[in-house]
């Protein structure tokens, strides 16, 4: 039955050996950095990265960036590529315009927060904003590419890309707002946390998390390819790491923090 479902939901894979490989590549390695938050091997571009004084010795050498210009880094490349599918894949059909406008919207939105929204503290170690600048400019190309290679093929037997445009959108727009709310949580001469309020803060300490989760899985009903489902799967694991390590760190600091405001999931996690 289940496997009648996903011959239901998603194209047949294209014969592309790089495809087959970086939906692999994506899930696996997306899961194992989630993974790693939870150990405490944390990506070296949040307040995480650097707790560990003994982490902080090792890495006294590397270059770093001031963290406005290292989020610009992170996003643009990608939303260049999103925006430049258009001339590159020209004439093609709805499903795959809407999925470059998804990515292109994600990533220019992203873009507008780090240059209007977000308040910073830090700096960001240069090699790592290489590699995750890389990693979300490779995964937008191939997300792309995946869908440009299901030309031709027949569509899965339930369209799901109207679906996936409401809960893209659902899923944007709630990731905004609490964006906005984090951001109203500092005044501009303070660098210090506070326990975020307001939205679904209330509830989860990841909020934003959960619609980006949400708004990744729009994208993946609007592509319906093996890649993009298996990206979105990779994403989650990724941000149910991320979202556990963020509860721990507040729990830590804040002796205040409402134990019953769960990480990811209203009630649940």
């Amino acid at each position: 039955m289940s496997w009648f479902w996903l011959q239901a939901i998603v194209s047949p894979p294209p014969p592309s050996i790089f495809i087959g490989t970086m939906s692999a590549v994506g899930l696996v390695s997306l899961a194992y950095c989630g993974y790693s938050e939870v150990s405490g091997k944390h990506l070296q571009y949040s307040k995480f990265w650097n707790v560990n004084p003994q982490k902080k010795k090792s890495i006294v050498k590397e270059i770093t960036i001031s963290s406005r210009t290292g989020m610009l880094i992170l996003y643009t490349p990608a939303f260049l590529a999103g925006v430049a599918s258009f001339a590159i894949f020209p004439d093609k059909d709805l499903r795959f315009m809407l999925v470059s406008a998804a990515l292109s919207i994600h990533f220019f939105k992203r873009v507008l927060e780090v240059l209007f929204i977000h308040k910073y503290s830090g700096r960001m170690v240069l090699d790592s904003v290489i590699l995750i600048s890389l990693s979300y400019f490779i995964s937008t190309v191939s997300m792309i590419y995946a869908q440009h290679l299901t030309e031709g093929i027949p569509e899965p037997a339930l369209d799901l890309k109207y679906v996936g445009v409401a809960l893209f959108l659902v899923g944007i727009s709630g990731n905004f707002y609490h964006h906005y709310l984090l951001s109203r949580l500092r005044e501009k001469s303070d660098h210090g946390y506070k326990i975020p309020k307001g939205g679904l803060f209330n509830l989860v300490i990841c909020p934003h998390y959960l619609f980006e989760i949400v708004g990744f899985v729009g994208v993946s009903f609007i592509s319906q390819t093996v890649y993009s489902f298996s990206f979105t799967m990779g994403t989650i694991l990724y941000l149910i790491g991320r979202s556990y390590v963020t509860r721990k760190w507040y729990l830590s600091k804040f002796k205040n923090f409402p134990k019953e405001v769960k990480c990811l999931i209203p009630f649940l996690f």
